[in-house]
Parts: structure tokens; C-alpha cells; sequence
């Protein structure tokens, strides 16, 4: 793929909403290996005051600058970027939250490389996504159905068109919020129920994308992993390498929030080739291009299945690319999008993990107990805690957000996982349970 020359004089990079801590990083090392100096300009929705605040700080640097305005308005969008219109060299958004505003971003900006409005629109929306995979390739897709309430109708509609055991989900919310599994009728109602009663509500806290909608699919039962993919203007795919991901259900919590991903896998060679195989055909059936997308998938006994796609970097995988691969994740982000081939380092240095940990119920925060020993170990590369001592802790499929994230890395396999045996033994999340209320 040829350097985007007739752009040589365009130096600014356009964000939406945000950017990752190291995107200032990444245009420094793009400023070294290619000797082209470019700016970030940041582009704040004027209704979204905490992400200003939070794009606001990263202006202390030379090379970033923050504007606003209503996305909703073709008009404002193009009165706020008018005089950067010539400046521009690709547009990106990292968070998914903030598709739906690039979204509105893109048709005022046609001449730059980016994926399609419908596209984005289908990647973000469980339920037209399954329908497309379905409709290009059923194999790699599950039996589902779409329910909009809680009548008996629905779940008579669940029981014939996909059977038990089912996962339910929200359309249009990440992060495995309001996702529940359901063995039988009786564990179905209760999770409709709860899941009608909260949907309205978080959709509106969580930035939901579209109509509140519940998609309800086949429980797939195998192993997870996900691999995100780089994807020019031409349908090119670049495939980084997979990350085996448990969840919190493969060890023991009733939730489905991503507790452990590592890198290097143990897959073999031919498995690694047909789950790249399997991420393409959800990239072709959702039409994405000039993107990064990021795939999850189950391998089953029936062979690779697509659980979701998105059109954005996975989380945590700049970090687990960066210390196990050499990979600059963020860079090969921008570069797919100006487009520059990404830079892809086959060679492993050792093997990655990170975990997110939530506490083992419902309550508020005590305690956390075990962080010293924790940040003792040979492996330890990172912790961020996110909840302080009081605050309201809620599972995922409640709307409940991690307590801490935690990185770990080691050039010997047997190590890491020798490290991570001894984290799960020190770190102890205490939480007061939730008072019942009196009647």
C-alpha cells in the first residue's frame, strides 16, 4: 500500500471525544519513523462537559488542541473544523462510545479515508450485526432472536427460534453490561424483568447506540479469544496476533465481564490461521474499512464462531501488543487510517496478562487487601485502582465497572503463570453487602 503523497502537506490527526494516553506517544514515534511532524486535534461533542475536562489536559502538550461543537449539526461540525479542512490527514475515534459522533463527523469530511456511516452503525448494533453475519455466513454466527419486552409471547419467541441454554444482551451497550445467561424459563423471566426494568436507564448513562433492544442468542460453549485486525480503504486485512480471554464466568462469578486476557496463546499455527480466516468474514460482512476492528470469538467443537465485532482497538491491547510483541498498536491505528501499511513484529518477548477485578458481591468497597504483595512480584508491570474505600460496587451485567485493572509480563511462560497463582491468593477485594431494605 502506497504512502498517502498527495497528502503530503496535511499534519494534523482528528479525534473524537478523547484519546488514549499513549496517542501522544504514538505520533512522536510516527514523527521518528517517518519524518513527518503532525498535530491531534480533538474534537469534543460541546454536550459531553466530562469529556472536554478530560480532553482539556492533554492540551498541555504543543501538539494537541481541543475544539468543540454539536456533532448533531453539519453546519457547527463544519464551522469548527473549516480552518483545519486542508490540515487534515485521517480521523479516528478510540473509544466506542464515541462512534456514534464520528459517525456524524464523516459525511463532513469526504475526502479522507474512513469506515462508512452504515458500517459503523452495523458494528455497533448487536442485532444488525448477527443479521449481516448470518446473512453472509451463517456457519460462523449462533442461532439468535430480538425480544422488545418481557411478555410471555417473547419468551415463548426465545424457547422456538433458539433454545436453552441462551445469553441475553443489549443491543446497543458494551462492557458486558445487563449480559446474563439463562438455563431455563423461570431464570429467563427474572433476567427480562431486570433487564427491561434497568435497559432505559443505562443506555442513557452509558451512551447506548440505538433503540433499547435485547438481543437473545445460542450460549456458546467453548474457548474465547479475540484479535484485532487492521483494515484499509481497499478491504486489506492485517491481523495482530490472538489473546485468549477468560471471563468472569469461567471462574466462578454469574457475569461475563473479562477477567483475564494473555498473549502469546497456545493455539497452533492452523487454528491461528482459521480464526483469522473467521474475523475476516465479519469484517467483509460488515463492510468496515479504514478501521481497526476488534473480534471476539469462541472456539467451539463445530469450530470458530463470532460472538462480536467493533470497529475500534481492543481494550488493553496496545499495552499486551506493546510488551509482548513489540507492537505500537496505536500508531498502526493511525497508519491504517492515513494509510500507511502497519508495522507488525512477529517475533514474541514474552507473554502478557491483565486482569480486571470486580468484587466477589455486591456492596460497598471496604477494603483491598493484597496490593503490596501484588506490586511485589517479578511480573507486576501495572495497577490502576478505579473505586475508592465506600464506593458502590455493582457486577457488569448490572452496570458495575471494574475495581482495579492489573498488568502482568514475563519472558517465561511457566513464571507468568506461577505470578498470577500468587496474585490470586494475595489480592482480596472486601465489600460491606448491600443492606436490605425495610419494608
Amino acid at each position: 500500500m502506497s504512502l498517502f503523497r498527495e497528502a503530503a502537506h496535511r499534519d494534523t490527526l482528528l479525534f473524537i471525544n478523547g484519546i488514549r494516553p499513549s496517542t501522544i506517544e504514538a505520533v512522536e514515534t510516527y514523527k521518528d519513523v517517518y519524518e513527518k511532524s503532525v498535530n491531534i486535534l480533538i474534537l469534543v461533542d460541546s454536550r459531553q462537559k466530562s469529556l472536554l475536562s478530560k480532553a482539556k489536559t492533554y492540551e498541555k502538550h504543543k501538539r494537541v488542541r481541543v475544539i468543540t461543537c454539536d456533532t448533531r449539526s453539519p453546519i457547527k461540525v463544519k464551522q469548527a473544523l473549516k480552518s483545519y479542512k486542508d490540515r487534515l490527514l485521517a480521523v479516528s475515534s478510540q473509544f466506542e462510545s464515541s462512534i456514534p459522533y464520528l459517525q456524524k463527523v464523516i459525511p463532513c469530511l469526504p475526502y479522507l479515508n474512513s469506515p462508512t456511516q452504515e458500517s459503523l452503525d452495523w458494528a455497533t448494533d448487536k442485532i444488525k450485526m448477527r443479521k449481516l453475519l448470518k446473512a453472509h455466513k451463517s456457519s460462523i454466527s449462533p442461532r439468535f432472536t430480538v425480544i422488545k419486552d418481557k411478555s410471555i409471547s417473547s419468551i415463548e419467541q426465545v424457547e422456538k427460534a433458539v433454545g436453552y441454554p441462551v445469553i441475553v444482551k443489549p443491543a446497543g451497550l458494551a462492557a458486558s453490561i445487563l449480559v446474563s445467561v439463562c438455563y431455563h424459563r423461570e431464570e429467563l423471566e427474572e433476567v427480562l424483568e431486570s433487564t427491561f426494568k434497568k435497559i432505559e436507564k443505562l443506555y442513557k448513562e452509558k451512551l447506548g447506540r440505538g433503540t433499547p433492544q435485547v438481543l437473545v442468542e445460542q450460549l456458546m460453549e467453548g474457548s474465547m479469544y479475540s484479535i484485532d485486525t487492521y483494515v484499509n480503504g481497499r478491504g486489506n486485512v492485517y491481523h495482530a496476533p490472538p489473546v485468549h480471554v477468560k471471563t468472569g464466568r469461567s471462574i466462578g462469578f454469574d457475569d461475563f465481564f473479562g477477567y483475564q486476557r494473555i498473549t502469546p496463546t497456545k493455539l497452533t499455527k492452523p487454528k491461528i490461521e482459521d480464526a483469522n480466516h473467521t474475523a475476516t468474514e465479519a469484517v467483509r460482512a460488515l463492510g468496515l474499512r479504514s478501521t481497526t476492528c476488534h473480534t471476539e470469538l469462541m472456539y467451539t467443537a463445530k469450530g470458530w464462531k463470532i460472538i462480536e465485532i467493533a470497529p475500534r482497538m481492543g481494550g488493553y491491547r496496545h499495552t499486551m501488543y506493546s510488551w509482548s510483541f513489540g507492537i505500537n498498536h496505536i500508531l498502526n491505528d493511525i497508519l491504517i487510517r492515513i494509510p500507511q501499511k502497519p508495522v507488525l513484529p512477529k517475533k514474541s518477548k514474552g507473554y502478557t496478562a491483565v486482569f480486571n477485578m470486580y468484587g466477589e458481591k455486591e456492596g460497598k468497597l471496604s477494603s483491598i487487601r493484597g496490593a503490596k504483595k501484588v506490586r511485589n512480584l517479578k511480573s507486576f508491570v501495572h495497577m490502576e485502582i478505579n473505586k475508592k474505600k465506600g464506593e458502590t460496587l455493582l457486577f457488569a451485567k448490572n452496570g458495575g465497572g471494574k475495581v482495579l485493572s492489573l498488568v502482568l509480563f514475563n519472558k517465561n511462560r511457566a513464571d507468568l503463570l506461577a505470578d498470577i497463582r500468587r496474585m490470586e491468593k494475595s489480592l482480596e477485594i472486601i465489600v460491606e453487602p448491600k443492606r436490605k431494605s425495610r419494608k
